[in-house]
């Protein structure tokens, strides 16, 4: 039973070997940089920090990501729906024009309650 397991062994243990021998000849031939106060600062976006790292976000940030992911979950659901169209009949086509009625009615409801307005 093992030898059927052998060559996947062999493979996994050879790009361990492979994995490690690279982290450990970029540390001995790799270049040797000394640490300064100013290469160890926080560095972001071209920009120095001025504020302290414990800002608060406005809510409305949390509610686009929400509506971001609450968006890109409807996909995940009909692109599995759009590859059995045909198979699902019009049981499937019920179903999702239900979903897509229930999603667009949440969409209208964050449009009025202007979660998307920035200002």
């Amino acid at each position: 039973m093992i030898e059927s397991y052998l060559p996947l062994i062999i493979m996994v243990v050879v790009g361990g070997l492979f994995g490690l021998s690279n982290i450990v000849a970029a540390e001995i031939l790799g270049p040797r940089k000394t640490k300064t106060k100013t290469k160890l600062s926080v560095y972001e976006c071209g920009m120095e920090p001025i504020t302290s790292a414990r800002e608060r976000f406005s809510v409305k940030f949390y509610l686009v990501a929400m509506l971001f992911i609450l968006f890109d979950i409807e996909i995940v659901f009909m692109y599995p729906w759009a590859v059995q169209f045909q198979a699902l009949g019009l049981n499937g086509l019920i179903a999702m024009i239900l979903f897509m009625v229930l999603l667009f009615a949440g969409f209208i409801y964050v449009l009025k309650k202007g979660a998307l307005k920035w200002d």
